[in-house]
């Protein structure tokens, strides 16, 4: 992957997507090969890998401010600088009211941006997001989509994102990978060729329609196959 690029991958249930996010945020060891990132060898969790998952997961008894400093605190700075990191991820957010909140006072998508300003309080070179939408309701998920795009276009990160939807894919990536059923490979890789800045308004452009096509003609005759291949078993 290339610096600051946007990778989405795609895929059934149970194909390996997340163990592919838990082995390069240094959860999960690969059976083989390996795992590099700026050419060294990820063994273990490291700050410059954030990560972002379907839930949440805030500390309930920590306000906003207090959530996203914990990151910088845990890596040696003091409360001042913390908590000036967490003012300007609050601000980017759009959550400065709500500095002081706790989780339990905050939407889902308000707690979600929260746990995507934390995982950024380190400022890491790749942002790893398993799913973060997926227990959103639509109107939110659409909001969220463009509140990414917005983000990414800020913080340069290199982002792998794994998602069930398709569109969610193709409106947010620079590349879509597609994996097959269990055991898990990249079936095929999508160049999505859409001009940025962008947003969910690419959703009615004939470009994004033919890659809407193609990937969701892979995806069904992989379902198709896999759905065969079980049923001779």
């Amino acid at each position: 992957m290339a610096p600051g690029e946007f990778v989405c991958i795609v895929g059934p249930s149970g194909c390996g997507k997340s163990t592919v996010l838990n082995t390069i945020a240094g959860l999960e060891v690969p059976f083989e090969g390996d795992i590099l990132v700026e050419g060294s060898r990820v063994y273990s969790p490291r700050p410059d890998v954030g990560m972002v998952f379907q839930q949440p997961h805030l500390f309930p008894w920590k306000s906003v401010r207090r959530n996203i400093a914990h990151g910088p605190r845990m890596l040696g700075k003091s409360r001042t600088e913390a908590n000036a990191i967490a003012d300007d991820l609050i601000a980017m957010i759009g959550l400065k009211r709500f500095a002081d909140a706790y989780p339990n006072t905050l939407s889902g998508g308000m707690q979600q941006r929260v746990a995507i300003a934390r995982a950024l309080a380190n400022q890491p070179r790749v942002l790893l997001m398993d799913e973060p939408f997926g227990a959103l309701d639509a109107q939110t998920r659409a909001v969220m989509q463009d509140n990414l795009l917005e983000l990414r276009d800020r913080i340069k990160a290199t982002i792998v994102f794994v998602t069930h939807d398709i569109d969610e894919a193709i409106v947010l990536a620079d590349r879509v990978l597609i994996m097959s059923a269990g055991p898990g490979r990249i079936l095929r890789e999508v160049a999505v060729k859409l001009p940025r800045p962008r947003s969910s308004a690419v959703m009615v452009e004939p470009t994004y329609l033919s890659l809407k096509k193609d990937c969701l003609d892979v995806i069904r005759a992989e379902g198709l196959r896999a759905f065969n291949q079980s049923d001779a078993s």
